[in-house]
């Protein structure tokens, strides 16, 4: 295995500097560069540092094996109804809580509505598929038809709404994950 280029190539994957990595391992630049260049090797302790610091495990850093999932299909989507509200979320990617942001695919029967966000930390992007919705934030609502977009820092409350007789669906993106 090249421990050089896993190395270089983990620090680039969480948008490191050769300086940040360094700072965070507490080594040189220098030898962060010969390292990722292979002139040097690392002490078995200097090297489960720096594996500590780029965010994985030992066992991740040497798998040959890519773990992640890259393409999602429809049986590896979780689906929850909420009759009383008359809404369905789709959880686009599995597990997504665990990541920094986090899609769905809200499907709004007629007259149907979202559950009531409280303001939290976030950031939530939405994009309506079908019919057009009713956005609700803080004392503001706005109407965003097919084909349109909002986003908005979730600071107030805020909520949606289908208020037509035809069901909508929205492409819905929080960062990070709320739902």
């Amino acid at each position: 295995m090249d421990i050089g280029h896993r190395m270089k190539e983990l620090r680039i994957q969480y948008g490191l500097t050769q300086q940040e990595l360094a700072d965070r391992s507490e080594l040189s630049k220098g030898f962060i560069s010969q390292l990722e260049r292979n002139l040097t090797s690392p002490s078995v302790g200097t090297l489960l540092d720096i594996i500590q610091c780029l965010g994985t495990t030992p066992a991740e850093f040497f798998t040959d094996q890519e773990p992640e999932q890259i393409v999602f299909r429809q049986e590896d989507y979780f689906v929850k109804e909420k009759d009383t509200l008359g809404h369905q979320i789709k959880w686009l990617i599995p597990n997504a809580q665990k990541n920094a942001m986090e899609p769905v695919l809200m499907t709004l029967a007629p007259h149907g509505t979202s559950e009531i966000q409280l303001p939290h930390e976030a950031e939530e992007f939405g994009y309506v598929l079908h019919g057009s919705i009713r956005l609700f934030y803080g004392s503001r609502s706005f109407t965003v038809k097919h084909g349109e977009s909002f986003y908005f820092i979730a600071g107030k409350k805020h909520y949606i709404e289908n208020c037509g007789d035809r069901e909508a669906s929205i492409l819905w993106i929080s960062t990070p994950p709320i739902f």
